[in-house]
This record gives structure tokens, sequence and C-alpha cells, in this order.
């Protein structure tokens, strides 16, 4: 006997799929998080020396590496970025497509 496992194609935010309050600003936060993580990572730094470089405590390092997201405010991770030598841009731009949704998503160079 097998299982047959049901699959649904994603909307490309995970958030959004599961039905969170907020989405597009949870998959925000939750890429500049990933660039967070992967500078402190790229770097070799510790979670005591990101949390000198954050101003924060070492738990709150670990949260924020672990995906954490609460208790961090968008423009609290922006500062983080800044604090970590990285500039942040914010652009608008008109939609690349008449068929498609605007859509709010964070490009990194």
């Amino acid at each position: 006997m097998t299982n047959e496992i049901k699959m649904q194609s994603s909307s490309g935010n995970i958030f959004a799929d599961m039905g969170l309050q907020n989405p597009e600003e949870l998959l925000i936060k939750a890429e500049l998080v990933r660039q967070i993580s992967k500078i402190i990572n790229t770097r070799k730094m510790t979670q005591t020396e990101a949390a000198q470089i954050l101003e924060i405590d070492q738990p709150k390092v670990s949260a924020l590496v672990n995906g954490k997201l609460s208790g961090f405010s968008t423009e609290r991770l922006f500062a983080f970025l800044n604090a970590l030598g990285n500039d942040v841009e914010i652009r608008v731009t008109t939609k690349s497509s008449s068929n498609s949704q605007a859509q709010t998503r964070v490009v990194t160079i």
C-alpha cells in the first residue's frame, strides 16, 4: 500500500502559503535576516563579536541567525546591515508586466 503525497505549487511566498498575517513583511524580514546571517558567517564572526557590532546581546544574535523574526523590525534589520558595513537601498519601480501582481522583494548585489 502506498500513500499518495499531495503537493501544491508555491505562490513564491511561504508565509502567504501558510496563511500567516503580513506575509510580505515576513518575507522581507526573512531575506534581510538571511543576508545578516550570511555576512556574519562569511566574516567568520562569533555571535559574541556580532553582538558587539550590532549592539545587542548574544542570545538575540542567536535568535536572529536561527530565523526568529519576532522582536526585530524591518528598520532594526536595516540598522544591523548598516552596522555590518552594508548600504541598504529602497527602490520603487513600475511593475515589470501588466499581467503580474506588483511585488515587494529584497534584491542583493
